[in-house]
């Protein structure tokens, strides 16, 4: 394996390739999945014909990292994690120019082709997710993984800001509500172009990450595979600490894909706002976490800091509740002025969750087994993301069933979220290190590679 450079984080020009191409990869990524849900909200006349398709929409995207991160994992650690990378950015341009045929036959293949475009897009994604994060602990220095998460994280939710907004943006003037249900977006064609160049850009950026060879080139695909490998199923089973931190990650995938759903049906429906406002409202969550994540990366100290982790955890509770408070006549507590000041403070605390939790995911199994460990998370995470769609669909009907505010799918996330800050009290990495060798357990150590 090529040996990892001691050069300054933001002068090692592989890492600035892996993060233009990660932005690039987000940025379309949300792009087009903010037109779907926003098309998939029924709105004026028509929402009382049709019922509210993002939970459609959230499902098709996740099931692809539910069917292949398993495979996706294997690949990264049999082969160089930069070639998976460089080939799944090719992928992208392939789906992207789907996506721009599918809105340009809008009339013919309807919101269903997109979905099948949708799905193709999550299956591209499974495929890149091992690759990305499995990477940076191999090209970077150990003390970097914090700081290095911290913006990855921080331009990956940067680009959710621009994507989503532009997602806005593009539905106001393209979306015709007046028109036929089968001509509504057809116009959209025009602005999926931009998204066939980012990929082209992002496929270009990855040729900058530097050559690195395969963790585990002899590795041999099994069944089990497709799932959870057996080897990482021990890991985890002799690893409480790693458990607990895919369960913790697991939650905050579930609570992000109820939010990002939510929003979109409290500024449509509850704050009667267009569809650039409404993005505006869900972009400056990811404008939050951003922060969050830039912050927690800094006061992580090259190591997962989990006192962060419970600062965040009852940050969240504490913010969503406050944004599901309604008037008695059903209009919201906060408006718009006041949701765009508690939703980026939702997204600070949800980044102080999640930085610390990525960052032991990714450190704490052996280098020949990171690649399966990111594609084990991937899985779980996706899982998670698929049931956030059916958890909004049955919130969102019960919402419907007792005549309450939008809003109130706030504060169901805070009841979800509430045990996990209750219950959770990691110990930070250097006390969970010593302690495993206190045990003395040898063959636990072994599997843990320490």
């Amino acid at each position: 394996m090529t040996e990892r450079p001691s050069v300054p984080l933001l002068s090692d020009r592989s890492f600035i390739g892996m993060t233009a191409t990660q932005f690039l990869g987000a940025f379309n990524d949300n792009l087009f999945k903010q037109l779907m849900l926003l098309l998939a909200i029924p709105v004026g006349a028509a929402a009382s014909l049709e019922q509210d398709q993002q939970a459609v929409a959230t499902i098709v995207f996740a099931l692809p990292f539910i069917l292949f991160s398993g495979y996706a994992g294997f690949l990264s650690d049999r082969y160089s994690k930069r070639r998976v990378i460089v080939l799944s950015k090719v992928a992208e341009i392939v789906v992207m120019l789907l996506g721009l045929f599918a809105f340009a036959s809008f009339a013919t293949v309807g919101y269903q082709g997109l979905l099948v475009v949708l799905f193709l897009m999550g299956m591209q994604s499974a495929f890149f997710g091992p690759g990305k994060y499995g990477i940076l602990p191999e090209m970077l220095p150990k003390e970097q993984l914090p700081r290095a998460n911290g913006i990855i994280l921080m331009t990956t939710f940067l680009a959710i800001i621009f994507g989503t907004a532009a997602a806005g943006f593009l539905g106001d003037n393209f979306i015709d509500e007046m028109a036929a249900p089968e001509w509504r977006a057809i116009g959209l064609w025009k602005g999926s172009l931009i998204c066939v160049v980012i990929a082209v850009a992002g496929t270009l950026t990855s040729l900058w990450i530097r050559r690195l060879g395969p963790a585990k080139p002899k590795l041999t695909l099994e069944l089990d595979s497709l799932v959870i490998p057996a080897a990482t199923r021990r890991l985890l089973a002799v690893d409480r600490p790693l458990l607990l931190a895919l369960f913790a990650s697991c939650v905050f995938w579930l609570v992000a894909g109820i939010a990002i759903q939510a929003v979109n049906s409290l500024g449509l429906v509850q704050l009667g706002l267009d569809k650039f406002q409404t993005s505006v409202l869900t972009a400056s969550i990811g404008l939050g976490i951003s922060i969050g994540a830039v912050i927690a990366g800094r006061l992580s100290h090259g190591r997962a800091e989990f006192r962060i982790v419970r600062v965040g955890l009852w940050g969240l509770v504490l913010f969503l509740g406050i944004l599901s408070l309604s008037h008695a006549d059903g209009t919201h507590g906060l408006g718009f002025q006041g949701s765009i000041v508690f939703l980026p403070l939702l997204g600070v605390a949800a980044g102080f969750f999640a930085i610390p939790v990525q960052v032991f995911i990714q450190d704490r199994p052996p280098k020949d087994q990171k690649g399966r460990m990111i594609a084990v998370m991937n899985f779980v995470n996706f899982i998670a993301i698929l049931l956030s769609g059916v958890l909004y669909g049955l919130f969102d009907r019960i919402v419907q069933w007792q005549g309450w505010p939008r809003s109130a799918i706030f504060a169901m996330m805070a009841a979800i979220v509430l045990p996990l800050a209750i219950l959770y009290r990691p110990k930070n990495q250097d006390a969970i290190n010593q302690n495993s060798c206190d045990n003395g357990d040898e063959d636990a150590r072994s599997d843990l590679g320490e």
